[in-house]
């Protein structure tokens, strides 16, 4: 799936998406993107991938965008990430929220923030081919755990 389209149609229609440097933005304004970029990623995924009822696509989205499940994924990136990211998702759990789940383990949700905050940077500077990459990855190896004996 290519979503390039629309962040051209974004820059063209947000002027600023392009002059700014997405280094100097607050990791948790990245993460606030990034929160929607994983949360489409993961419905889409579901939507076209499994044969179920909204209901059921809905809850199986819960359980991969969730704060835990986002710690684990963010675990299983380590190895793939390079300097760049890992500074970016370093700054993303290091940012102080203001507000925090009740539902979520502190360092969880931290984890969580510095993926969240990667998905919105890379998500603004348009490189949706290294989103794909990471989910791609992560996919792989759920499914490699799923199907071990």
């Amino acid at each position: 799936m290519e979503y390039k389209s629309l962040i051209d149609e974004m820059k063209e229609k947000i002027p600023s998406v392009n002059s700014v440097d997405m280094r100097t933005l607050s990791p948790l304004v990245l993460a606030y993107i990034g929160d929607s970029v994983m949360d489409l990623f993961v419905r889409t995924y579901f939507a076209t991938s499994v044969n179920e009822t909204v209901s059921k696509l809905n809850a199986r989205a819960i359980k991969v965008v969730k704060a835990s499940a986002q710690a684990n994924i963010l675990h299983m990136l380590d190895d793939v990430l390079d300097d760049e990211e890992k500074d970016i998702v370093r700054r993303g759990r290091n940012a102080k929220s203001a507000t925090m789940p009740k539902n979520a383990d502190v360092t969880d949700y931290r984890l969580a923030t510095g993926l969240e905050a990667l998905l919105g940077y890379l998500f603004l500077n348009g490189n949706t081919k290294r989103i794909s990459e990471l989910f791609s990855y992560v996919l792989e190896k759920y499914e490699k755990e799923e199907n071990k004996p």
